[in-house]
Parts: structure tokens; C-alpha cells; sequence
């Protein structure tokens, strides 16, 4: 916090003093509560100029191209922790101890399974279902299983539900895609990893042995792990909103599940897939980067540039090295669609237009090639984001309620009638 203070200036009215306010990193914020009492709201579309939080867990600095959880670079928590380690960093704020670790990994490991009437819940969805609509359906559900930990003012109960939120993501998920292709679903096994484990229970059948590759199992870890949060995204506000209110934390990450649904925030690997094939062949190629610079083309190239980032997405990085391992252990270096990619890839870091525009690929472009050689439907690709997002919604979830807070309440600039009089039916 600072003394610093701006001084807002209104015609025919006394200026008013607004404090600014500065935190760890990031530009000052001002603080403009006492409009209000004035009779006035700030317009904001979007809240893209807004902070409606306090928070100390993910920083973004999308000019530099930095993600930080817990002040740790993306970068390295890639290269040298893993997806439950990062769980844990995202609700404690600290990296784990050795000991720490091992009890949390056990914990989780242990609470994979859900009530065996959850099955029950799949049964009333038709089998060609969205598996974002079951995830939607089935994760609220759990508050109907689960009355032993809703108590969200008791820390305790929190952290239960964390870890069963935590734990029980990639078995719903699974299932989900079980359903979706008629086979049985797969029960979870304690000795496995965690992105081991969920890879079991997508591929694996009781009629033999799966035996899950660790390159596949690696890969799958780290887009867990680039996906664990974001800082206030569209998802992650709205479970902030719905935890305002005292809901109860699998009600609010059912929310973020049906936010995270939408095209325009978790569906953006599906759209990479999509236009990968609509492309078709390399030799299209310069016919739609051509169209893809046309202004009057509603041709984009998808999975390049992003909201937040205006430099190269740190996530990208990381997750173009884990493509190519995946590519190799599968031998699928010159699969078609695959060989359109790479050529994409090769032209926005090499064009003058994309790299003057910074419409470097970003995370969502090299998850959707990883996803689709490892054999997962495009249909799941927003539901494996949500699997991984999990932890960093239950993160800003918990810590919410951890302090005194608000219930989410946006105004409004209201541009209906004004005032008019009832008009009975037979006079209008």
C-alpha cells in the first residue's frame, strides 16, 4: 500500500481524493469504492481495467512475457517440479518439503475413487454428450456425496475438499470419455502418478494390460501443470463470483467449468485443430497466412497471439519442447497435420508480419498437437483444461474466503426507457 492519491475532477462538484494502491509487482491500482457514496460507477467492459481482487498467488506480465506462481517463473516449475507440487504451491504459497510433498501425493492419491453411484449420474446423458455438459453436471453432483466437508468457513473442510476436487478430476474426466465410446470405465490405481493414472483410465481396458508411456505421462503432467491457473481469467472470476455468494466449492467449480466451456476461453486448442484441417496441406499454406493478413478475411490463424501476453507465452515455450519429445516417441514426426503446424510454427517466427504484430504461438497451439497425438478427441481438450485449472480455481476459491469479503455485485450503465406508465392490454 502507499500514501499516493489521485484526484478526480467533476464538473459542478467537489474534486475527489482516491487512493492508489501498489502491490508486489504490476502497475498501481486506484482505489474507486468511494464513488459510490457519491452517486457514481466506473464503466469498465469486460473489467479489463479493473482489479476486483487482492491476491497473492499467479502474476502476469503480459508485455514481458512472465507467469509467475508464488513468485516462481512458469519456466522453471515446468522443467523441475510437477503438476501436484504446483497444487500445493498454489494454495499454501510455498513450495512443499519433502515430507509435505509426500503426504499430499498419498493424500490425493487415495481420495481418486468416487461413490460408486456416481455412475449412475452418466447413465442420464445421451452418449453423444458434450463432455464439458457431464463435467458441468457431475462435479456440482459431488456436493450430494460429499456433506462431510461443505463447512467453507472451517479450514479444514476447505482443504478436504481441495484435495478431493484435486484427486477426483481425472477419474470424472475419464469416465466422461468412457461413456462417450461405450467402453467401461477404468477404476483408478493408487500406484500410479497422477497423469499416469488419468491416462490409464482414458486408455486402458480390463481386458489387458495398459502400460502408460513416460514420455506421454511427462507430457500430460506438464499441460496439467501450464494450465494450473491464470491469475483473474474469465473462469477464475467467475468462481470468485459464485464463492461470494457462500456457495459451496464444487457448486463454484462447476461454475468455472461452464465459463471455461466457451469458445473463446478454453476452446481455443480445439479451434488450433480445427484450422489445421480446414488448411488440409502444406501447400495451402501461404494461401491462408495470405488470407490470414487480409483485413476484409474473416480467416484467423488460431493458437497464435494472446489476450494477456504481448510477447511469447512463457507457457509455449515449454510446451513446443514437450511436443517434439511426444512427436518422436510416437513416431509421428511427419504426420500431415502435424507437418501443417510446423510449417505455421516456422512462419510466425520467421514473418515480418507476425513478429511486428507478435502473433507468436502460444500455449493453446502446441497443446492441441500433444492432445491429438496422444489419441484424445478434440471433444476433451477443454476438459482436460479444466482438469488442470482445478487447483487454481480452488486456490483463488480458498482464498477468497480466507479473508472478509464482498459479494460480487457489477452496476450497470442502463440504457432502457425511462419511467412510463402501465398501458392496459386493450389500450396498446
Amino acid at each position: 500500500m502507499s500514501d499516493k492519491k489521485a484526484t478526480l475532477a467533476l464538473e459542478g462538484k467537489d474534486a475527489i481524493d482516491l487512493p492508489i494502491y501498489s502491490g508486489t509487482l504490476g502497475p498501481d491500482v486506484i482505489d474507486v469504492s468511494a464513488l459510490t457514496g457519491q452517486g457514481l460507477f466506473t464503466y469498465d467492459p469486460g473489467f479489463v481495467s479493473t482489479a476486483a481482487c487482492k491476491s497473492n498467488i499467479t502474476f502476469i506480465d503480459g508485455g514481458k512475457g512472465v507467469l509467475l506462481h508464488g513468485g516462481y517463473p512458469i519456466d522453471q516449475l515446468a522443467e523441475h517440479s510437477d503438476f501436484l507440487e504446483t497444487c500445493w504451491l498454489l494454495w499454501y504459497g510455498e513450495l512443499p518439503t519433502k515430507d509435505e510433498k509426500a503426504s499430499f501425493v498419498a493424500n490425493v492419491s487415495n481420495h481418486t475413487m468416487v461413490h460408486d453411484q456416481m455412475t449412475m449420474f452418466f447413465r442420464g446423458f445421451r452418449r453423444d454428450a458434450h463432455p464439458m455438459a457431464i463435467m458441468c453436471g457431475v462435479v456440482g453432483a459431488l456436493s450430494a456425496f460429499y456433506h462431510d466437508s461443505l463447512d467453507i468457513k472451517n479450514e479444514k473442510h476447505r482443504r478436504i475438499s481441495a484435495i478431493r476436487l484435486i484427486a477426483k478430476m481425472p477419474t470424472l474426466a475419464a469416465m466422461a470419455y468412457k461413456y462417450s465410446t461405450g467402453q467401461p470405465f477404468m477404476y483408478p490405481r493408487n500406484d500410479l502418478g497422477y497423469a499416469e493414472n488419468f491416462l490409464h483410465m482414458m486408455f486402458g481396458n480390463p481386458c489387458e494390460n495398459y502400460k502408460v508411456s513416460p514420455v506421454l505421462a511427462k507430457a500430460m503432467d506438464k499441460i496439467f501443470l501450464l494450465h494450473a491457473d491464470h491469475e483473474q481469467n474469465a473462469s477464475t472470476s467467475t468462481v470468485r463470483l459464485a464463492g461470494s455468494t457462500g456457495a459451496n466449492p464444487f457448486a463454484c467449480i462447476s461454475a468455472g467449468i461452464a465459463a471455461l466451456w466457451g469458445p473463446s476461453h478454453g476452446g481455443a486448442n480445439e479451434a488450433v485443430l480445427d484450422m489445421l484441417g480446414e488448411i488440409g496441406d502444406v501447400s495451402n499454406i501461404d494461401e491462408y497466412v495470405a488470407r490470414a493478413k487480409d483485413k476484409n478475411d474473416s480467416f484467423r490463424l488460431m493458437g497464435f497471439g494472446h489476450r494477456v501476453y504481448k510477447n511469447f507465452d512463457p507457457r509455449a515455450k515449454v510446451m513446443k519442447q514437450t511436443a517434439d519429445e511426444v512427436l518422436a516417441e510416437l513416431g509421428l514426426e511427419n504426420d500431415p497435420l502435424l507437418a501443417i503446424a510446423k510449417r505455421l510454427e516456422q512462419i510466425a517466427l520467421e514473418d515480418p508480419y507476425f513478429i511486428e504484430k507478435k502473433l507468436y504461438p502460444n500455449v493453446d497451439f502446441y497443446s492441441g498437437i500433444i492432445l491429438k497425438a496422444i489419441g484424445i478427441p478434440t471433444s476433451m481438450f477443454t476438459v482436460i483444461f479444466a482438469l488442470g485449472r482445478t487447483p487454481g480455481w480452488i486456490a483463488h476459491w480458498h482464498e477468497m474466503i480466507s479473508h472478509p469479503h464482498k459479494i460480487g455485485r457489477p452496476r450497470q450503465l442502463y440504457t432502457g426507457p425511462a419511467k412510463r406508465d402501465y398501458l392496459a392490454l386493450d389500450k396498446r
